[in-house]
């Protein structure tokens, strides 16, 4: 977001206090930018480990080393590092999918490349399963962040430094009504978003032990409260929804020059606003609020799916983007997607997510529960009949139906191989437990062309 964009018109300077009225304005100017889809991203982290031994830790020392190097490799997509020190890669905004997934393949051939000289290596899972969380960053950011999740229980340290996704960022839609109807997406999004994560499922394991959620990424997210990880109600406008969510969302911290960054208990930024205390928030500060907030589906402008676990094998997070691309931007697809979670929309309960049965019942069960593996079953039915039609290669399409046939229509998850390889691990103890690559916990395609 720019600094100088407003929801009015006006321009409103970075260091100038804003009101209430004025943080309604901008969020609704700045977090849903309309128009027909054109675009497409991923962000997609990943947890970084022992190439050869993934339960044995990586010390901060060698991952700063990595980092270092890594940086000093042209991409073109942005690298940057999380709490724990997982690595994300951010696509730039693509015209069309197969760019989109040219760009991300190109990129992490050149850092696999890089870490596997110091004997480190990607693992695609949505939440570590052998280490207790350790913080990599020593920055204000997430010596707030820490403090203020500390409040709510542990969840928050796992979310921060033990938990890898696939994000796939879509245009927000135009403003008028039909398939591409911002509202009816925004509405789409928090409904197809649980036949995501039960679909693609691929974290329940916490401390080598089965946690009983098929993601427990998803119950870490779910646990550290609505406040921060919580979407808005559904129904109305999105913008003054979202307008109001970011107004009565609590304040993570308020920056300072010197010393550690104030951490208030409960203080909301319309609290903040009236109050002016303990200084008067500004653009600066709004603008930092909205990268505090952690919804499954956030508005940035664009819509940014969150809800994706990491997915095994060195290329298993194309499906995801792919079957994602096309039930959002193909219009044939779209509709046969909003028609198959449509039924799923009263066991919500008129609940936000992810903190609704609907939400909590696909990360704890995945596609175990019918009607739900019924609906992931039509939006990949949906999904391969649009791929074509989206320019995507033979190795794209045949990637996702070898997923279906695999995952979906078996009513099964990736969490349900790391399961599997546990189990088999208990009657046979001579046997090497849960790994990645090669092995139970990740066997995918390894490498599709685009």
């Amino acid at each position: 977001m720019s600094d100088t964009q407003s929801g009015g018109g006006d321009r409103i300077e970075h260091h100038t206090a804003v009101t209430e009225a004025e943080v309604d304005a901008l969020v609704r100017g700045i977090c849903f930018k309309t128009g027909p889809p054109r675009t497409l991203g991923v962000e997609l982290e990943w947890l970084v480990h022992e190439l050869r031994q993934p339960q044995l830790p990586v010390t901060p020392e060698r991952l700063e080393a990595a980092y270092t190097a890594l940086r000093a490799v042209p991409l073109g997509s942005a690298l940057t590092v999380e709490p724990g020190g997982q690595l994300e890669l951010s696509s730039p905004p693509a015209a069309s999918l197969m760019e989109c997934m040219g760009t991300v393949s190109a990129d992490l051939e050149s850092v696999r490349a890089v870490l596997a000289e110091d004997g480190l290596g990607l693992v695609g899972i949505g939440h570590d399963p052998w280490h207790t969380p350790h913080r990599f960053l020593r920055e204000p950011r997430y010596d707030a962040m820490e403090t203020c999740l500390d409040r709510t229980g542990p969840a928050g340290r796992h979310m921060m430094c033990a938990t890898a996704s696939v994000q796939v960022c879509v245009d927000a839609g135009h403003d008028g009504s039909g398939v591409f109807g911002h509202r009816r997406r925004w509405w789409l999004a928090h409904q197809l978003g649980a036949v995501l994560v039960a679909a693609f499922a691929n974290s329940p394991l916490a401390g080598r032990e089965p946690t009983g959620w098929m993601s427990t990424r998803q119950l870490r997210w779910t646990q550290i409260g609505a406040g921060r990880a919580g979407a808005p109600p559904l129904g109305g406008d999105p913008r003054s929804a979202w307008a109001r969510h970011v107004l009565d969302s609590p304040v993570m911290c308020v920056r300072r020059d010197h010393g550690p960054w104030v951490v208030p208990d409960g203080l909301t930024f319309r609290q903040w606003a009236r109050s002016r205390s303990p200084r008067p928030p500004t653009r600066a500060d709004l603008d930092y609020h909205l990268t505090t907030l952690f919804p499954p589906i956030r508005p940035r402008g664009h819509l940014e799916l969150r809800m994706i676990d990491a997915q095994p094998g060195e290329d298993g997070w194309i499906v995801p983007l792919a079957v994602t691309a096309a039930l959002f931007d193909d219009p044939e697809a779209t509709e046969a997607a909003y028609r198959s979670v449509k039924p799923l929309a009263e066991r919500t309960l008129d609940l936000p997510a992810p903190h609704n049965p609907l939400w909590t019942g696909a990360a704890r069960r995945g596609l175990a529960d019918p009607d739900v593996r019924e609906a992931a079953t039509a939006c990949f039915a949906a999904a391969l009949r649009a791929l074509p039609r989206l320019g995507a290669t033979r190795e794209v399409t045949d990637a996702v139906a070898a997923y279906r046939d695999r995952y979906v229509v078996r009513g099964r998850c990736p969490a349900d191989d790391l399961l599997d390889g546990v189990r088999s691990t208990n009657r046979s103890p001579s046997r090497p437990g849960p790994t990645t690559g090669g092995t139970p916990v990740a066997r995918g395609r390894k490498d599709i062309r685009t």
